[in-house]
């Protein structure tokens, strides 16, 4: 009998060495994920923050946008590599939110409607461009995002956060 004691003891400590383990396991995963989450939004909040895209944007609001590709080809260079580098960086964007590695909120928070906006200034082009290239996929993450930020601030907008009691 003391065989069979030492043996259910035994098994005992290995099921709960097991389920200690499994926990631990299962915190670890998380926490990994809740810090790879935390350090992609504050890399994608510096990214908000550099000159480069200040001028970006300052280039995007001060500019005429060409409704065609042989409009677009017509610019300067200069003037191409910015509206291109703004628009894979809003495409980057919208693939990392649909593949929800950042969330949809902090987009809302830093940049919102401004993503609509910018959206409905490319759309006569990349719409042409779609069907001049072929290219069906041109820019579609970027109308993804824009649409899905206008959807979210017409049904359920958020208030400014000074509004809110904190």
């Amino acid at each position: 009998m003391t065989n069979d004691l030492i043996s259910v003891i035994a098994n005992l400590a290995l099921a709960l060495s097991f389920l200690v383990a499994l926990v631990f396991g299962i915190t670890q995963v998380h926490s990994a994920a809740r810090d790879r989450r935390e350090r992609l939004t504050l890399e994608t909040i510096r990214n908000f923050q550099s000159r480069e895209f200040a001028e970006l944007l300052y280039q995007l609001t001060n500019r005429q946008m060409p409704a065609t590709q042989a409009e677009f080809q017509s610019l300067p260079q200069n003037e191409q590599v910015i509206f291109i580098q703004f628009a894979q960086q809003m495409e980057h964007l919208g693939i990392l939110v649909a593949d929800k590695v950042i969330d949809v909120d902090l987009v809302d928070k830093t940049l919102g409607s401004f993503v609509m906006t910018s959206w409905e200034k490319y759309k006569p082009m990349f719409l042409n461009m779609r069907i001049k290239l072929p290219d069906p996929y041109l820019g579609e993450y970027f109308q993804w995002l824009a649409e899905r930020i206008d959807k979210r601030m017409t049904e359920k907008p958020r208030p400014p956060v000074y509004e809110q009691k904190l």
